[in-house]
């Protein structure tokens, strides 16, 4: 039977990857999709043919204008960094919600989907639409794993590695109370956006709450998620949702122009494109020379002749944007600031990394990488050109990371994908849509 599904999310680029390639699969069963999201996503969104519902009420240069201050390195240093960053986080995810749910509700009312799959920085279906309309909430995870707390998993956006003894679980405790007793005002606030819909406090914090949703659906392996036990039957990991545009002539014309006796190097700032391009200028400098090529990308919001990187040694090779799925399986090593789409895409391929993590959820995933031997990290204020070339040549002699890597490339491989969470969310929708059975029936059963 045909159903419904409203996917929900971020027009930002590792927002819209997993959730368009659920949608795929939806629609590849006999699904109906729409996808709510961003004016600046349309083009992407209508190649595919996905109907598409953009925000009226949501302010997406605002959205823009936040996600560039949480990539800023300089407005979120030191204490008053982190009244900045929770300052951010709350008008983001929280104050955004009131114009989420003006958006949504009459999409709910008109086009009538079965389900509605969020991206969980988008708070308003988890949070208020999920029990304030008929619909049932499935939520995936843009991130490398559940926030979901438990004793498995350090606080989140730390860079902690997960605890083991008992003096490491009792000092992660003590971390997690002290960021709650901060994050009380954003309680408080998400409680009087439900009691406006009718609805009660949530009890919680808003990460805890959603380990209540019927289907919690995770873009990554448990095996880059610390092997958790402590989570609830309703997380499923999928491996890398990651959607890959139609080939790229060009981008294979291009890396084809690049001598292949060396070992290549892709360097990428990945979402970081609004700050100083301190990782591609260490990489420019420090690689200049090195038995590699190195193939660095800028992204393309940004010129590469502005970005001042000085004179390109014969072996740097500059671009805004190539597409992976021709470049990565040429390459050796990455370079990244940590985004998790990039991260993944590396692994897929089998190719060991440098993290240079910046902020938000990267110091996260650079630990993530650090822990299953897949790469090594570096402190964004230690990475000089020396301390990159060093990290590069560490990956590159050590076979570890590569062995490693390719595991982790097998894992993804087998994993269930995009496939297997449409199955997950027709499950949700048919125990929505099936009646209840009869007294008699429950009984016989």
């Amino acid at each position: 039977m045909s159903s419904r599904f409203l996917l929900t999310c971020w027009p930002f680029d590792g927002h819209i990857v997993g959730p368009m390639l659920i949608g795929a699969a939806l629609r590849s069963r006999g699904h109906e999709v729409a996808i709510y999201t961003g004016e600046t996503a349309r083009a992407t969104v209508e190649q595919e043919g996905f109907e598409l519902f953009t925000f009226s009420h949501v302010d997406e240069e605002r959205a823009y204008e936040n996600m560039r201050s949480l990539e800023s390195r300089e407005q979120n240093k030191g204490l008053s960094g982190g009244r900045h960053l929770l300052r951010t986080f709350r008008e983001w995810l929280v104050e955004t919600i009131p114009n989420q749910v003006d958006d949504l509700q009459p999409v709910i009312a008109e086009w009538k989907p079965d389900v509605v799959l969020t991206d969980l920085s988008m708070w308003a279906p988890v949070v208020i639409l999920w029990e304030a309309t008929p619909v049932p909430v499935v939520a995936y995870q843009t991130l490398m794993g559940p926030l979901i707390p438990g004793p498995d998993a350090p606080p989140w956006g730390l860079g902690l590695a997960p605890p083991r003894t008992g003096r490491e679980r009792a000092a992660q405790r003590a971390i997690t109370a002290t960021t709650q007793f901060f994050g009380a005002g954003l309680r408080r606030r998400l409680d009087q956006l439900r009691a406006a819909h009718g609805l009660p406090s949530m009890g919680c914090t808003f990460n805890e709450f959603t380990a209540r949703v019927p289907l919690y659906l995770v873009g990554s392996l448990a095996e880059l998620d610390y092997n958790r036990r402590d989570l609830p039957d309703s997380v499923h990991y999928l491996g890398a949702c990651i959607w890959r545009p139609r080939p790229d002539p060009e981008t294979a014309a291009w890396l084809d122009a690049i001598p292949a006796e060396r070992p290549w190097v892709h360097v990428t700032e990945a979402t970081l494109h609004y700050g100083d391009p301190f990782i591609l200028r260490a990489a420019a400098q420090g690689l200049a020379g090195a038995q590699v090529e190195a193939v660095l990308t800028t992204g393309r919001q940004r010129d590469p002749d502005a970005l001042d990187l000085g004179r390109l040694a014969a072996n740097v090779h500059l671009a805004r944007w190539l597409s992976h799925a021709e470049l990565m399986p040429r390459c050796a090593a990455m370079v990244t600031a940590g985004g998790t789409s990039t991260i993944l895409s590396a692994l897929q391929a089998g190719v060991p990394l440098v993290v240079v993590p910046t902020n938000w959820d990267k110091p996260d995933n650079a630990r993530r990488v650090v822990e299953a031997g897949v790469g090594v990290k570096i402190a964004p204020k230690k990475c000089t050109p020396e301390a990159l070339r060093a990290a590069v040549e560490e990956v590159l002699a050590d076979p570890s990371y590569r062995e490693n890597a390719g595991r982790i490339a097998e894992l993804l491989a087998r994993a269930p994908g995009a496939p297997r969470a449409a199955e997950l969310v027709e499950e949700v929708a048919l125990a929505h849509t099936s009646p209840a059975p009869s007294v008699s029936t429950a009984r016989s059963r």
